[in-house]
């Protein structure tokens, strides 16, 4: 098991961002593809139309997103945490994955810096 830690800025303020990772039809429009998602601790989501699933663990509005990512069996939960930093002009996002299949690492690391954050990133700057 392996875990990614990386910062991404977003231009754009963390009630912006935190909108962007929580509202179905925002992450939508950035992403592209249908969307199930709530901010209610225990509730299952999914995006890219269920590339990604799992489960919504911790809330915290504006500064911290706690998941649990699905790859099947794994007896260690794989657990996904944005926290949102301000600055000047943006966010900063930490995003650190743990417990991620070393089988699926590099397309993992590839996935969050590329399309998951590469998306959002376009997003905003686009603006």
């Amino acid at each position: 098991m392996k875990e990614f830690k990386k910062y991404f800025f977003i231009p754009a303020p963390p009630e912006d961002v935190y909108l962007a990772l929580t509202n179905p039809n925002t992450i939508h429009l950035w992403s592209g593809d249908k969307a199930e998602m709530s901010t209610e601790p225990d509730s299952e989501f999914s995006l890219w139309d269920g590339s990604i699933v799992g489960k919504n663990i911790e809330f915290e509005t504006n500064k911290k997103i706690v998941q649990q990512w699905y790859f099947g069996e794994q007896e260690e939960p794989s657990i996904v945490t944005f926290k949102l930093h301000t600055l000047e002009k943006g966010t900063s996002v930490e995003l650190c994955h743990t417990n991620i299949p070393d089988t699926d690492f590099d397309e993992m690391k590839e996935g969050w810096v590329n399309v998951y954050f590469g998306a959002l990133q376009d997003f905003y700057e686009g603006e």
